[in-house]
């Protein structure tokens, strides 16, 4: 494929999933929908194959054969997020709160064949339940398609900077 076809086909690509301002106001949405407890709407921004994934290790590759902090799919989203909203769940006697604070989402790579576009916000990540706060920092990774009339994440992947330390058990979504 020529020069010519390959910036006709990322010209469509931007068109399709969307321009760099679009899914840069994207990625803050989807943060701020986590802090604000909005699951439902946040949930649905996955597409249907969509993933959430924290590796335990840097530079680990994808798969079932490696150990991660969670990998989930939509399923285990739902059943996450039912367990924070569930009044029996002792983990949320006292309700967690959280907070991100995000550097600016930069456009990485824009793959035409698959109509995905890979975005990587460096990010701070604060959860707070039962006095007690917790500080997170690491890059995000979501890799972003058209689904009909808009856009879902088809990987979330999150890379946390102390990803190798004893963690204590994150209640919400980094």
């Amino acid at each position: 494929m020529g020069g010519g076809d390959d910036g006709e086909l990322d010209g469509r690509l931007m068109q399709d999933v969307g321009d760099d301002k679009t899914l840069i106001e994207f990625v803050y949405h989807e943060a701020r929908l986590i802090d604000e407890k909005r699951f439902d709407e946040w949930y649905d921004l996955f597409a249907a194959d969509g993933r959430y994934w924290m590796p335990l290790m840097r530079g680990q590759p994808e798969g079932a054969d490696h150990t991660s902090l969670f990998d989930e799919d939509k399923l285990l989203l739902k059943i996450r997020i039912e367990r924070l909203r569930n009044p029996k769940s002792y983990s949320q006697a006292q309700p967690s709160w959280c907070q991100h604070i995000l550097q600016a989402p930069s456009v990485e790579r824009r793959d035409a064949q698959m109509g995905i576009v890979v975005l990587r916000t460096p990010f701070v990540y604060l959860e707070y339940q039962q006095d007690q706060q917790e500080v997170y920092a690491g890059v995000v990774w979501h890799h972003l398609k058209r689904g009909g009339e808009k856009i879902g994440i088809v990987l979330k992947k999150i890379e946390l900077l102390n990803c190798e330390a004893a963690l204590p058990s994150l209640q919400l979504f980094p």
